[in-house]
């Protein structure tokens, strides 16, 4: 019997509106049964499509061509995929058919994201996620059955050492969520107060020293994580009080900005991606963070690095919104951790989602100072950021995990959290 799905969030509307972002932006992943069932659908004697290569290998798998402007090859004039079109959903690769949901597997369940990077899902366009439940579960059972280990996999740790039972990984997932929610407290400190939440309990005990009669779980453990969350809240200052990052801190945070700000490919790759001297010269413009915004994405305005240290000023409403239903669904579907973050413990996984709300706000800075309206700013940076968090390669490395821990260690995260917060 297939895992069933939960928690899919309330808050949180999606439809697909045929804008063919994913069509155009991304390299899609294809089995070799999915190759063989498209190689014998016919395109062969498709005038459309005559003399085109369907797939592209490498030593990292297959994958769909894509047209010189970036579009999938078979994505129609209309913007419709053809072979939707002409023999149903169910005959796409699943990369394409599950997008933009994302699930998690969580013990006994399956938990939903949702990927930010699509436009409609940006924009809360659509239905209720649970109308999307009937598709959701088929998603679930092609992917159990794709990958059957999923039932087997443990709880992700808190941190090295550290595990507790997948319940309780939700327990504190929960906590941190709520601490996210309050809509009534300005986001930066929400996540400032998280922040030092993760400094609280990182490195608690729960297990009572191997003695099961002193452990903390269940509904103690959500009480526990109750205290220690207003507890956080009190020890959390007031924006005006937190110092500005230091210089080292911001160099660094620069370095992986320029991860967060970069497309690869597709039609919204930039111009500075384009060969290896481009990447070099736009790696070192954002290590001495002055004069011109390498263009590492096709959004990025002609603007200056002072833009991105400018204030934003107050978030428009709707902005908070959709960053509130972001971050809580990021958080409730378990979409910071373990595999869906490069397998990082669960502390470090909530630091490096506190790390991208500094980033989204120094896009929208720089946005905005092109001239466009704060709310779209805001979206835009937000559909940027999430396009890499948890799927750059570039995010999972060593250097990358280093930086994050050394950002956290010498407590410049609320810094800049503070900062880029204005």
């Amino acid at each position: 019997m297939s895992l069933p799905v939960r928690s899919l969030p309330v808050a949180q509307n999606w439809d697909c509106r045929g804008c063919a972002s994913c069509c155009r932006n991304y390299a899609i992943p294809v089995s070799a049964d999915e190759q063989k069932r498209i190689e014998a659908q016919g395109w062969d004697a498709d005038p459309g499509l005559k003399d085109t290569p369907f797939f592209l290998a490498d030593g990292r798998g297959t994958t769909l061509n894509h047209r010189p402007d970036g579009a999938c090859v078979f994505l129609g004039d209309d913007n419709r995929c053809r072979i939707h079109a002409r023999f149903g959903p169910a005959a796409k690769p699943l990369a394409c058919r599950v997008y933009p949901f994302l699930l998690v597997p969580a013990g006994d369940h399956w938990r939903v994201g949702l990927r930010y990077a699509c436009p409609s899902a940006a924009a809360n366009d659509g239905r209720p996620l649970d109308a999307h439940l009937p598709e959701v579960r088929e998603y679930a059972a092609l992917l159990e059955a794709d990958q059957p280990a999923v039932k087997d996999r443990p709880p992700t740790p808190l941190r090295d050492g550290t595990v507790v039972p997948w319940d309780d990984v939700l327990r504190i997932a929960g906590a941190v969520a709520k601490v996210l929610g309050a809509a009534d407290v300005p986001l930066e400190r929400r996540w400032r107060t998280v922040l030092k939440l993760a400094e609280i309990a990182d490195g608690l005990k729960f297990d009572g020293g191997g003695n099961a009669k002193k452990a903390v779980t269940g509904g103690r453990l959500s009480e526990m994580f109750h205290v220690l969350s207003e507890t956080a809240d009190e020890e959390t200052p007031a924006a005006a009080a937190v110092p500005r990052p230091g210089r080292a801190a911001r160099l660094v945070f620069r370095q992986v900005l320029a991860v967060y700000a970069r497309k690869d490919h597709g039609a919204e790759k930039g111009t500075a991606q384009r060969s290896p001297l481009g990447r070099v010269a736009a790696a070192v413009r954002f290590a001495r963070g002055a004069g011109r915004v390498p263009k590492l994405h096709a959004q990025l305005p002609e603007v200056s690095f002072q833009a991105g240290e400018e204030p934003f000023g107050p978030l428009p409403q709707e902005s908070s919104a959709l960053l509130t239903r972001y971050y809580r669904l990021k958080v409730q579907s378990l979409q910071f951790c373990g595999p869906t973050n490069f397998g990082v413990p669960f502390w470090e996984g909530v630091r490096s989602l506190a790390l991208t709300f500094p980033a989204v706000m120094w896009l929208a800075r720089v946005f905005a100072a092109g001239g466009m309206p704060k709310p779209a700013a805001v979206e835009l940076a937000v559909r940027v950021t999430d396009d890499n968090f948890g799927f750059n390669r570039l995010l999972g490395l060593g250097r990358q995990k280093f930086a994050l821990r050394l950002l956290a260690a010498r407590e410049e995260l609320p810094r800049l959290v503070a900062w880029y917060g204005q």
